[in-house]
């Protein structure tokens, strides 16, 4: 009797979760979706039309571009946007040399301590040391931005969904706010100190264009730096600063792929051929 009991709670129960999930179901395929401001003018995130050379299962890095992606985030970034989980050193993956880390490094000014009085002081980056941020605390961002503490953006590529293509997108991508949209949805237009851009989540941005003109950097190697090669190189550099072991992950992966494919064609002779008198004795 417990037995029956048992089941019987058990397939209601089931049951009752299967009537769950096709309700579910009938409702998500059937519900009309709310049309909002940024269903209909959100775009998807680009990349440049020739892409990036770390693209792909053979990529590689482009370290000029690298290069040229740094200068942008120094001259342009920099003044907002920190970059607390890279370290001055790291530099040297990109093609520098030790005595340019070094001078790279003197350039910022990190917190530190004076060695007579034990007070508090401003000193010269070292190598070791990380990008230091633009402002001392996250009130002092806020109070010059609009209320909007402008993100760190050692990870921003891995924290969006394609992030190289996002962080083009979204640096290329502002514009005047479309007549359609005023009309539609008045409420979503920019209020005053944001920025219409249909790659951000909910349209309205507090970040003013950073890529306002062509010749904004010069570069050091003679790149015509236009908006759209600034974004593109500052968006690989992002890229680096966020995942660094990228393509020494993708040339680890295929002498894996190849040790798992002859590990595998392996297996399956010695199966054969341990298999192989089992099967003559059952002739």
């Amino acid at each position: 009797m417990i037995r029956l009991v048992g089941i019987l709670i058990g397939l209601g129960f089931t049951f009752v979760v299967l009537l769950a999930f096709v309700t579910g179901a009938y409702t998500w395929s059937t519900e009309e979706v709310a049309e909002t401001a940024e269903s209909v003018f959100h775009e998807t995130a680009h990349g440049p039309e020739a892409g990036y050379s770390f693209d792909g299962p053979f990529g590689t890095w482009d370290l000029a571009q690298l290069q040229r992606g740094y200068q942008v985030y120094k001259e342009v970034c920099s003044a907002c946007h920190s970059l607390n989980y890279v370290a001055i050193r790291d530099l040297e993956q990109l093609g520098y040399s030790e005595d340019q880390v070094k001078a790279e490094a003197a350039s910022f000014q990190v917190p530190g301590i004076n060695p007579d009085t034990g007070e508090d002081t401003m000193r010269p980056a070292l190598p070791t040391d990380y990008f230091p941020s633009p402002y001392p605390n996250s009130v002092a961002a806020a109070a010059a931005n609009n209320n909007a503490i402008p993100p760190d953006l050692s990870l921003m590529t891995k924290a969006r969904h394609h992030g190289s293509d996002y962080v083009y997108s979204l640096l290329t991508g502002y514009q005047e706010v479309p007549a359609q949209l005023r009309e539609e949805f008045p409420d979503a237009t920019p209020a005053p100190g944001l920025y219409y851009n249909p790659y951000f989540a909910n349209l309205n941005l507090a970040m003013a264009p950073p890529l306002t003109a062509d010749g904004q950097v010069t570069y050091a190697d003679g790149t015509e730096a236009t908006i759209s090669q600034m974004a593109q190189d500052v968006a690989a550099f992002l890229t680096w600063t966020a995942e660094p072991q990228l393509i020494k992950r993708k040339q680890t992966g295929w002498p894996v792929l190849g040790f798992l494919l002859f590990a595998t064609i392996l297996a399956w002779l010695a199966k054969k051929q341990i298999w192989a008198g089992a099967k003559r004795r059952k002739d």
